[in-house]
């Protein structure tokens, strides 16, 4: 059998969640720091394509916020940032709103659990 993957391009965010006070468990499991103070923390996921956008979207949200950045893949389009739930929403809620304005994005609603 042969698989063939393909991105499809275009300007978008796809996702843009954020978990309100998540297990400790998984910050464990998604390497993040485990000093953080787990019963006042969120973590936010965000994919967005094209997949060099993730390191806009890190600076973008490291200014809005005191967030820390987890985790940033230029090839994946992946950012993962943590802190308080005030400093995530605020840090997710300034790079959708930046991709949406200034870039032409199609953007996600931020979405929460």
């Amino acid at each position: 059998m042969r698989i063939i993957q393909e991105i499809v391009p275009g300007k978008q965010i796809t996702i843009a969640h954020i978990i309100a006070n998540p297990d400790e468990i998984l910050y464990q499991k998604l390497g993040l720091d485990p000093a953080v103070d787990y019963s006042q923390s969120a973590i936010g996921i965000v994919t967005m394509s094209p997949s060099e956008t993730a390191i806009i979207a890190g600076d973008i949200a490291t200014k809005a916020s005191g967030i820390e950045l987890g985790f940033v893949d230029r090839f994946s389009g992946t950012l993962i940032v943590t802190g308080t739930v005030s400093d995530v929403e605020a840090a997710l809620r300034a790079l959708v709103d930046y991709a949406a304005a200034a870039l032409g994005f199609t953007v996600c609603d931020i979405t929460r659990t």
